[in-house]
């Protein structure tokens, strides 16, 4: 699936959970209705069945592949139901606005400003577009708006690679304040804070 399409997927997927405690929802079955409905969603035409088969190998890598007998009747059936009760659940809100749109913006703002040299050698596009796709991974998506966490994503990707964006020291106002004039610094570094955290609990775990 492409990045939007699984962004809406990781939205609704938090979204439901931030409702129902997980213990009393398979997480497995919520998350691939997630992916079907956002497919649907954002118009990336994927079959149900693949999407069953595809989940299936991944929470069963030590069985067979499903075939087309009872369980995979009855698992489309879940899915279906699970489906039209999400949606329900979320009260028919299953539109989003995602980050990705505004990183794109933002990158290219910025780069504007950079050495040809920095933007050759240092892979801050990169660095930034995977920064995003594992904010997922957690509910900043739910907590932030997506022009902040593009900001925060950006300036994150920044840090890492340590580059400053010319004229920072003489400027009247910092390079994120002219991107998203509502943004704080201290709002910037909750956002980084709250990705490391996803970072954190993927280690441990």
């Amino acid at each position: 699936m492409e990045a939007v399409p699984l962004a809406s997927a990781s939205t609704i997927y938090h979204k439901f959970f931030q409702r129902f405690h997980p213990s009393t929802w398979d997480p497995y079955l919520i998350a691939t209705t997630s992916l079907y409905l956002a497919a649907k969603l954002e118009e990336e035409h994927l079959r149900l069945t693949d999407i069953i088969n595809v989940c299936y190998r991944t929470f069963n890598k030590d069985r067979p592949p499903l075939d087309m007998g009872v369980s995979y009747w009855c698992q489309r059936e879940n899915l279906v139901q699970c489906e039209l009760y999400i949606i329900r659940a979320l009260k028919f809100h299953v539109s989003f606005t995602h980050p990705h749109k505004f990183l794109l913006h933002y990158l290219k703002s910025v780069y504007d400003w950079l050495d040809p040299v920095v933007k050759q050698k240092v892979p801050i596009a990169t660095t930034a577009w995977a920064i995003l796709r594992d904010s997922y991974h957690g509910n900043v998506c739910l907590e932030y708006s997506p022009e902040h966490i593009a900001v925060a994503v950006l300036y994150f990707a920044l840090q890492c690679h340590g580059v400053e964006v010319p004229y920072s020291d003489t400027a009247e106002y910092e390079w994120w304040q002219v991107l998203t004039e509502d943004i704080t610094l201290r709002r910037i570094r909750m956002i980084i804070s709250a990705i490391i955290d996803i970072y954190d609990l993927e280690v441990a775990s």
